[in-house]
């Protein structure tokens, strides 16, 4: 059995832009332990904060089958939602991609030298998990799969998947092919966000193509109605893998399981984390977007004073019942002098626990200030000059 681990610390949000410099150990002290998991690695993730919850083995790197897959599906959204291909391109399946019926592998069973829409092709490789689709869409965006691992690399690196190196789009076993559990969980987050146009995709239970009906792998699908994703995996050297993502109420987790014995194990383990995370914790909108939190002078500006605020909502997940005990600072820039632009950023917030810093975001200004004339800006100077000088 391997032993679970609290991990209490925050992570470098992407996202939201909140940068966590404390753990909250003392406050999860308390907490019950995570289910005891028979796997390889997990992670279990907040998504609003990007917060570890809980994790064993987080950074190992292991094969990760077709969850592979998430990061060849990322790149046909992302290039989709940004208009350099359209839903109904047609990508053509070469003799290199194709799939010739074997059981061995997942297949979307597109006929050689036929084409699929685009569109086509991200349900046969979400929910279908084919192999024929992935090597498909890698060979028209990139010329080959090679050139394609190439670009899954960079987006891997701008994610912040520090633990994944790609070498094809499938996750077929391949040296040097492998990812971990919080790279994953890494994924999933940047997909939810990133790909909101695409993502019910990953909740869809059964995709037809070529008269063949394919029904998701994914069985948390079909037993929680608050799972609504996102990816399987599974090959002799990875084991079971399971990625997935479950919303109740305002919170969401990611779960991420790397490594367990049986499709029944892997939907069993992934069930019993997201239930110890929605059970002790609960996500709190401590400070609202876009609302004065304080106005603070300016300098040589039209306007003597600017009001300031958060760009995006100060949002943790806490053990229930641990949010009153969380105190806000605010931090401004002195001196601020016009011109200041809407949503310049002239300071930081600072959220505390017991006197410990574990949150920082920037502060902004709620409006834009311009420069005032010239003789308001000299009686400026003068108050400034004396100012000092009385000091």
């Amino acid at each position: 059995m391997t032993r679970p681990v609290l991990n209490a610390g925050f992570t470098l949000s992407l996202l939201m832009g909140a940068l966590v410099v404390s753990p909250l150990a003392q406050a999860l002290t308390v907490l019950p332990s995570p289910p005891e998991l028979s796997n390889k690695a997990y992670v279990l993730m907040d998504y609003d904060s990007g917060q570890i919850l809980a994790s064993y083995n987080p950074d190992m790197k292991l094969p990760p089958a077709s969850l592979t897959k998430m990061m060849t599906s990322y790149i046909v959204e992302q290039n989709l939602i940004s208009g350099k291909i359209k839903e109904t391109d047609q990508v053509r399946m070469n003799e290199s991609a194709w799939c010739r019926g074997t059981s061995s592998e997942s297949c979307m069973y597109v006929p050689l030298n036929s084409s699929a829409s685009m569109l086509d092709m991200l349900r046969g490789i979400i929910i279908q998990s084919g192999n024929d689709a992935s090597k498909a869409v890698a060979e028209h965006l990139a010329g080959n799969e090679g050139a394609f691992a190439e670009i899954m690399n960079g987006e891997a690196k701008r994610i912040g998947m520090t633990n994944t190196h790609f070498m094809n789009a499938t996750g077929l076993p391949m040296e040097g092919h492998y990812s971990s559990a919080l790279d994953m969980a890494k994924l999933a987050r940047v997909i939810i966000h990133d790909s909101s146009r695409y993502y019910p995709i990953y909740s869809e239970k059964e995709f037809t193509y070529n008269n063949i009906k394919q029904g998701n792998r994914n069985a948390l699908l079909y037993t929680d109605p608050s799972v609504d994703g996102l990816k399987t995996g599974h090959t002799d050297e990875a084991g079971y893998c399971l990625v997935s993502s479950s919303k109740r109420g305002s919170m969401r987790l990611i779960s991420s399981i790397f490594g367990t014995a049986s499709m029944n194990e892997r939907a069993a383990q992934s069930r019993a984390l997201l239930n110890w995370g929605f059970s002790n914790f609960e996500t709190t909108t401590l400070k609202p977007a876009n609302q004065s939190l304080a106005t603070t002078p300016v300098w040589f500006g039209k306007a003597d004073t600017v009001s300031v605020g958060l760009q995006d909502a100060l949002t943790l997940t806490l053990p229930r019942g641990q949010a009153d005990q969380i105190k806000t600072q605010l931090q401004l820039l002195p001196e601020l002098r016009a011109p200041i632009q809407k949503g310049q950023i002239i300071g930081k917030l600072i959220a505390t626990l017991d006197g410990k810093a574990m949150m920082e975001k920037p502060l902004v200004a709620l409006q834009p200030v311009e420069e005032a004339g010239f003789f308001a800006r000299l009686l400026d100077h003068i108050k400034l000059f004396f100012g000092k000088f009385m000091k």
